[in-house]
């Protein structure tokens, strides 16, 4: 059974920091693009960023240059460091691990943390 376990999440004060962390079980984790979305209340979910297979990177521009995503396979996990948080970064923050191997896709999400942005 797959298991995605997101932690890290909590309240902080604008221009502050959190590290988001995801464990990955039960998936061979070398083989899955890895990413971190986010939903605000009454937005869409969004793509935060990502960090594939092939040691790539990408990130939305709205987080470009405060945002670190970076992927320990030894570990099966996977991080995203948030500096100078700002308000409009409040949502729950969702871990997420795709790939498609042999013909099928896979797709699965953790249960998501929430960051709050507040003084």
């Amino acid at each position: 059974q797959v298991q995605l376990v997101e932690s890290g999440g909590g309240l902080v004060q604008p221009g502050g920091s959190l590290r988001l962390s995801c464990a990955a079980s039960g998936l061979i984790f070398s083989i899955y693009n890895m990413a971190w979305y986010r939903q605000a209340p009454g937005n869409e979910r969004e793509l935060v960023a990502v960090f594939t297979k092939v040691d790539r990177t990408d990130y939305a521009d709205s987080v470009l240059g405060r945002f670190t995503i970076s992927r320990d396979n030894a570990k099966n996990t996977i991080y995203l460091q948030m500096n100078n948080l700002k308000p409009e970064d409040t949502a729950v923050y969702y871990c997420n691990a795709y790939t498609y191997h042999s013909g099928r896709s896979y797709d699965y999400w953790g249960q998501g943390t929430q960051v709050t942005v507040s003084s």
